[in-house]
């Protein structure tokens, strides 16, 4: 499957999840499990840049 990379800010993923869960669970699940697992590996990496920063 093809992908894409998007930047954007925490506000506008936080409206994105919030959208989703208007939506019956089933049919959204596993597409908020991909939000959540990247924007928590992309937060974790940029805490670790930051802090090999200050070092």
């Amino acid at each position: 499957m093809d992908k894409i990379k998007l930047e954007l800010e925490i506000e506008d993923i936080n409206r994105i999840v919030e959208a989703l869960g208007k939506e019956p669970f089933v049919k959204v699940y596993k597409l908020i499990e991909k939000l959540h697992l990247q924007a928590n590996a992309q937060l974790q990496q940029n805490k670790t840049n930051f802090t090999e920063e200050l070092e």
